[in-house]
């Protein structure tokens, strides 16, 4: 494990963050995250957002670091043609410990209620479930899910009605495309999933999200894989593709292909502006358009194909 990282931060309107952070994430393959600049209160329901936030990625410190800040300032100067009255501020590195910034986060990482009955427990906390609460235990490390983001929230919700909606003493299979922390595959094996196949084409995503189905006594009921989707054997009952739009307009033929008759599909990580690109992007697909559910900026996509499971 590196002791120390090399941090780019920078400052961007509120409005903006999630898309910059979206970036940054890929351009790291690590840890990002969005701190607001706002937050001298005395309780978390005075705290008000600040027009601005700041965004950090975090870098190996072999990484050819120069070249990395010249893509951050390209993507910045994209966003200021597209946004005239943002002026982009050089972004800033500085070095960090893992200490740092590893565990600093835990603070606002805190046992979330989601949908019905699931319950994201922190590893390092002590889990209060209801009789019917279902509860995951997690620790994302340096991959993405925690549960707290609207993207993953929107997902657990719809697996979870999807389940319940599956027909009686049907356990599906389940497809978690860019499994981050293993969240989605953790939820779908705890409803009742027969096959879960969890898969990102990052290895260290791969790597945390065994690791979280390992704490969980999941590990052996989920197979974990770095093959692309349009390697991958077989058909699920249920694909689930937490992933970037145009990512999933890219997949959308393999997505349809992958899902089985009668099976339900659903997208995620889908910024509200770019939904008619997605819908655009599925239009010629052998599948049906069942709901468009929104959360602040994002929207998740549940899509059906036509057959029966």
């Amino acid at each position: 494990m590196n002791d120390s990282w090399l941090e780019i931060s920078c400052d961007v309107p509120t409005e903006l963050a999630d898309t910059l952070a979206e970036y940054m994430s890929d351009l790291s393959g690590n840890g990002v995250c969005i701190e607001n600049l706002n937050v001298d209160a005395f309780s978390h329901s005075e705290i008000t957002h600040s027009p601005f936030m700041t965004v950090r990625a975090y870098f190996q410190t072999n990484a050819d670091i120069d070249a990395m800040v010249s893509e951050i300032k390209r993507f910045l100067s994209v966003l200021a043609e597209q946004h005239p009255d943002f002026t982009p501020a050089i972004p800033t590195v500085s070095t960090v410990k893992s200490e740092d910034w590893s565990n600093s986060w835990k603070a606002n990482f805190k046992t979330l209620r989601v949908g019905r009955r699931l319950l994201i427990v922190p590893s390092w906390e002590e889990a209060r479930p209801l009789p019917d609460d279902i509860v995951l235990r997690l620790d994302p490390g340096m991959a993405f899910g925690t549960g707290g983001h609207e993207t993953t929230r929107l997902c657990l919700e719809l697996l979870e009605q999807i389940m319940d909606e599956m027909p009686t003493l049907l356990s599906p299979s389940v497809l978690d495309l860019g499994t981050g922390s293993g969240i989605l595959a953790m939820a779908a094996v705890q409803l009742g999933a027969a096959r879960v196949c969890a898969v990102d084409i990052d290895p260290q995503a791969v790597e945390v999200a065994h690791q979280n189905l390992e704490a969980n006594g999941l590990a052996e009921q989920v197979e974990f894989s770095t093959t692309p989707l349009e390697e991958l054997n077989g058909n699920f009952d249920v694909i689930l593709a937490n992933i970037l739009a145009e990512e999933l307009v890219r997949l959308a033929p393999h997505l349809a292909e992958r899902l089985a008759p009668g099976g339900k599909l659903v997208l995620s990580g889908i910024l509200a502006e770019k939904e008619n690109l997605v819908l655009n992007g599925f239009a010629d697909q052998p599948l049906k358009h069942i709901e468009t559910r929104q959360q602040g900026e994002w929207v998740a996509i549940l899509y059906g194909k036509g057959g029966t499971v």
